[in-house]
């Protein structure tokens, strides 16, 4: 599953979230990616919606399943994503200029509200596109009900680890990025020491076009580090690299302080290889929730005062019902 998944309001397996990739074997079934077939390609117009999966009106986002008919009649079936996309300042003179149409809605005194009726080329919508999508595809952005849950050491050696070593999570896009087979060209920082390095490259929700929603990935060279669980202070080398280098890294290139910026890490992560996200602290990232993000200066000051401090401390993580996770803590009685 790849970390920068598509806009999710309540996980971000994300915003996951957030785009995940999609993988050939994995959990998530077979699905035409954006470079492949799905770009540029996929006949929008000729796709019936079948039902809303779920919609956000706070992140401007709505997630359609559609069907396309075939020359044959029979239907297949598609997940569309549709989010607004943000503005962006050097085209706010443009925008407000060029053809545009402003229709009153509502006056009072000095107060009044219009819709801004935009040219096409102002008014885009970042469109994802999963198709052909299995019946995975579909319940994973299906809206379902959130469980809380209150893990503890114990927990995650009974239950979750256990899980985890039976599910087959690909992470081979991970090694990729890591042995510069994929995606080289965007990495913007990189210390290549094989316990303590990682590599900083921006997560694909940020389209680089602004800095308001800034939003990076540090990802560790050192294999075998599934999550938050497995740290100790062994990797206190590691975390502070991250936490130094990574800023200094953004300040050179964007010019954004480390000061302005959130870091932490997820748990539950949305895959199992430890990783590290940056994102501008005014960006109301995806997974930024309490219930799941956990400051990288926080891990490191625990880690300092108790080399197993996440070997014993019960950490709390939201599930979705659909979630198989969630079925073995119900199993267990722990939900």
């Amino acid at each position: 599953m790849r970390a920068t998944s598509p806009p999710d309001e309540e996980m971000a397996e994300s915003p996951t979230a957030k785009r995940k990739r999609e993988e050939k074997d994995g959990e998530n079934g077979t699905a035409a990616s954006q470079g492949e077939s799905a770009a540029g390609s996929f006949p929008l117009a000729e796709m019936s919606v079948r039902k809303v999966l779920r919609e956000s009106a706070r992140d401007k986002t709505i997630f359609l399943h559609g069907q396309v008919n075939s020359a044959s009649g029979d239907g297949t079936d598609a997940v569309v994503i549709l989010e607004k996309t943000p503005f962006q300042e050097d085209s706010i003179a443009e925008l407000l200029k060029k053809h545009t149409q402003l229709q009153l809605q509502m006056s009072n005194d000095i107060y009044s509200t219009y819709h801004l009726y935009l040219p096409p080329e102002l008014n885009g919508i970042k469109t994802t596109v999963v198709y052909p999508a299995t019946e995975k595809h579909l319940q994973k952005y299906l809206r379902r009900e959130v469980y809380l849950i209150q893990e503890t050491g114990e927990d995650y050696k009974n239950i979750t680890l256990p899980f985890i070593q039976s599910q087959s999570f690909s992470i081979q896009w991970v090694y990729n990025i890591l042995e510069k087979k994929a995606e080289a060209d965007r990495i913007v920082y990189e210390n290549p020491d094989p316990a303590d390095g990682f590599v900083l490259i921006p997560d694909l929700k940020w389209n680089q076009k602004q800095l308001d929603d800034l939003y990076l990935i540090a990802i560790c060279h050192c294999r075998g580090i599934k999550s938050l669980r497995d740290l100790t202070a062994e990797h206190l080398p590691l975390l502070r690299n991250i936490s130094q280098e990574g800023k200094e890294a953004i300040v050179k290139r964007f010019g954004i302080a480390g000061t302005r910026l959130r870091v932490y890490l997820h748990y539950q992560p949305s895959y199992y290889h430890l990783h590290v996200h940056f994102t501008a602290l005014s960006y109301d990232a995806p997974g930024c929730s309490v219930e799941r993000a956990h400051l990288l200066s926080d891990v490191i000051s625990n880690l300092e005062l108790d080399s197993w401090y996440y070997e014993k401390r019960p950490l709390a993580f939201a599930l979705r019902a659909d979630e198989p996770l969630l079925k073995k803590f119900q199993e267990a009685g722990r939900v």
